[in-house]
Formats: structure tokens, C-alpha cells, sequence
């Protein structure tokens, strides 16, 4: 286990499956207390955490919006009194060819994607200035660095909020709060594979270095090692985690 998670408390955006599941699994066996923000319902991630003996609340909660925002951090700080670590990993990826992309799907994808981030850090980041120490671990995505047709609003707004998570690296290093970025590959999830044609996910491994599927339990070690106090000198830097395809 890496040091320093017990007695902390993590926020984790769009964790009711999936990726975000999978971390809201491992942290909780590291020893922390989770509060999931998600437009999904979130028993089964609950049901996890719970197995692990560390206390939950699930809030349902559009990231996009600020007081739908504001109102789950005021839920999470009346239950737990703080919040340590902050993973913004929510995010959507609708594919549409740019001719015919419009203006309100742009603006839902920068919202989910990119204000969502903002807003959370905005709501949580002030506490962890004040007790000195804090963990902002933002989900980014590696198609920033590869051709990824019909995907040009998500990849504008991971390509953005990596452009946040170094501007508040910046912002916030002097008073013990890290931000970093984790670039995950194209990852099995059960949404992503009920979306995705199985020849895809083969091209996709046989570019990587390992050659094999990405899955959400190849993710969770980097969280884990990031929000702990292991990490403690690492921020404004971007991982990639994508079993070799891309190398920065």
C-alpha cells in the first residue's frame, strides 16, 4: 500500500462503473473514505466500498452544472468535514464527424469534460490549500496525441484540461497540493464495449508495447501512488498509461 491515504477522503466523479469504479474500489482498500458524484445511480460501486469498511456517499450530480456541483460538495463536507483527494475522471465522448458536429454538442462536451474539472477543483481545492496538503488527479486521454476522427470536442477538452492541470500545478504546489494527469488508452469498460466493434480493441493492442486490451485495473496503481504521500514531489506532469502505444 503507499503511504499516507488512512483517515483521508477521496472525491471521485463518474464513478457509478467503470473506470471510476475501479477506482473507488482501490482507494477504499487503501484505507479512504469515497464520495461519488455521478448522473448514475452508484449501488454497485457503493456496495464495493462498503465491502472494504470504509464509509460512502453516492450524490447524484451533473458535474456540469455549479450548483449541482456546489450542492454535492456541501453533502460531502457535511458527512466527512473534509475532502483530501479530488479524481475528476467523468467525462463523455459522443463521435461525429466535424461536418456535421454542432454548436450545442460542443458546449456539452466542454461542460462535462472540462468545466466539470474546474468546478470540482474550484469546490475542493480551497480546503486542501487551507489544511496543506491535497491530491487532484484529472483523467485525461491519450488520443490528445493520436489521430482519433470524430472525437474532435473530446479530445479539445482533454487536450484542455491538461492545460489545467499544469496552470493549477502552478497555482497551488506552495501549500502541499499536487496536480497531475493520468492519459489512459482506450480502456474495456462494459459501456465502451458495448460500443465498440471487437476488431477495434485488437488493432488497438497489437500497437501497444504489451500486447494486450487495456483495462480499469491497469489504471488504479497510478491513482493510487498519486494521491499518496509517495508522490509528494510529482505535479504538473501528465502519465501516460497506455501499455506502450504512445511515449511522451
Amino acid at each position: 500500500m503507499a503511504r499516507g491515504h488512512a483517515g483521508k477522503v477521496a472525491v471521485i466523479t463518474g464513478a457509478a462503473a467503470g473506470i471510476g469504479q475501479a477506482f473507488a474500489r482501490r482507494l477504499a482498500e487503501e484505507g479512504v473514505d469515497i464520495a461519488i458524484a455521478d448522473i448514475a445511480a452508484a449501488a454497485e460501486t457503493e456496495a464495493l466500498v462498503t465491502a472494504t469498511g470504509r464509509a460512502v456517499l453516492v450524490y447524484r450530480c451533473d458535474v456540469s452544472s455549479p450548483e449541482g456541483v456546489r450542492a454535492f460538495a456541501d453533502a460531502a463536507l457535511a458527512r466527512f468535514g473534509h475532502v483530501d483527494i479530488l479524481v475528476n475522471n467523468a467525462g463523455i465522448y459522443p463521435s461525429v464527424p466535424f461536418a456535421e458536429l454542432d454548436y450545442a454538442l460542443w458546449r456539452t462536451v466542454l461542460a462535462v469534460n472540462l468545466d466539470g474539472p474546474f468546478l470540482l477543483c474550484q469546490a475542493f481545492v480551497p480546503g486542501m490549500r487551507e489544511r496543506g496538503w491535497g491530491r487532484v488527479v484529472n483523467i485525461a486521454s491519450d488520443t490528445v496525441w493520436l489521430q482519433a476522427p470524430g472525437l474532435l470536442p473530446y479530445v479539445t477538452s482533454k487536450a484542455g484540461l491538461i492545460g489545467l492541470t499544469r496552470a493549477l500545478a502552478t497555482e497551488v504546489g506552495a501549500a502541499g497540493v499536487t496536480v497531475n494527469a493520468i492519459a489512459p488508452g482506450l480502456t474495456r469498460t462494459a459501456t465502451i464495449a458495448s460500443r465498440t466493434p471487437g476488431h477495434v480493441f485488437e488493432a488497438v493492442a497489437a500497437q501497444h508495447t504489451i500486447k494486450r486490451m487495456q483495462t480499469p485495473e491497469d489504471l488504479v496503481g497510478t491513482v493510487a501512488f498519486l494521491t499518496s504521500d509517495d508522490a509528494a514531489f510529482i505535479t504538473g506532469q501528465t502519465i501516460m498509461v497506455n501499455g506502450g502505444g504512445i511515449r511522451l
